[in-house]
């Protein structure tokens, strides 16, 4: 059975009973952390969804979950989108079970923190083709439709990383401005197209990800302060989204962070920057 089987298999199993009248969000990254609470927040809009992991079990318990509490159709399809060739095989599964995505959300999407040297190349290179790869394959095969209907929105999740260099994080935060970087550019080629796109740049965030890092690395310690609540990110993203924003920085501790990154000399961030990442990985 090949992977485009697959998936329509896994599109039967959880096409739950009800009108198909309603716009379909597709969140990839959705089977925790921000990518689960964005997809709260898009089947509270009205959104059918298609949630796209690779933990099936994860996906199908936030499925039953949105699904009894709004009503939603929700499709559960388990992806690898560092594969070559997921993304495109995604976009032809749904098209053959005539689902039409109005909304993307690229949220998926890896960290990893240390001495860049430190880690092996598998390590910088799935990094790479989930955070950058990967997000960029599902633009390529879902934005051409959006184009052509004239209509569609795109949430990019990147973070706040994208605005300053960060030892100890150099691959993510690179991987990160690249996600801005490209939706700034699309942002304006998709000007009068009656497509948006939207980077979502949040913070340190209360997820499985930072725990997950600080479990590796008992110097990791970041100010309760400065930790962001899940959950307000995830409105502030869709917020952004459904009113076409270009650029979302979540909370004013960010806001205030990327405005002294942005007005700071480039050789004094380093320092700063390089000081912090040195500390870290002691």
């Amino acid at each position: 059975m090949s992977q485009t089987d697959v998936l329509l298999v896994y599109i039967k199993i959880l096409d739950y009973a009800g009108s198909m009248s309603k716009e379909i969000a597709l969140i990839t990254g959705a089977s925790s952390g921000i990518g689960e609470a964005l997809a709260g927040k898009f089947a509270g809009g009205g959104y059918d969804l298609v949630l796209v992991a690779r933990s099936e079990d994860k996906l199908k318990q936030l499925a039953d979950k949105l699904h009894s509490a709004h009503g939603n159709r929700v499709h559960v399809v388990p992806a690898d989108l560092t594969q070559r060739a997921a993304a495109k095989k995604l976009l032809t599964a749904l098209s053959e079970k005539n689902l039409e995505v109005e909304v993307l959300v690229n949220n998926a999407g890896v960290l990893e923190h240390g001495r860049f040297v430190n880690m092996p190349a598998n390590t910088h290179q799935r990094l790479i083709d989930l955070n950058i790869s990967g997000l960029t394959s599902m633009l390529t095969a879902f934005l051409p439709g959006m184009v052509e209907r004239g209509s569609g929105r795109i949430l990019n999740v990147a973070s706040i990383a994208a605005f300053q260099p960060l030892p100890a994080l150099a691959s993510y935060a690179a991987s990160k401005a690249y996600v801005l970087s490209l939706t700034e550019s699309l942002s304006e080629e998709l000007r009068g197209s009656g497509v948006t796109v939207t980077a979502l740049c949040p913070g340190v965030t209360d997820t499985g990800m930072l725990s997950g890092a600080q479990e590796k690395n008992e110097n990791l310690v970041v100010p309760e302060f400065a930790v962001g609540d899940v959950d307000d990110v995830a409105t502030a993203g869709y917020r952004a989204c459904m009113k076409g924003e270009v650029i979302c920085i979540p909370g004013l501790v960010n806001q205030l962070s990327t405005f002294s990154s942005r007005n700071t000399p480039r050789w004094l961030l380093r320092r700063i920057t390089g000081a912090i990442g040195r500390y870290t990985t002691r």
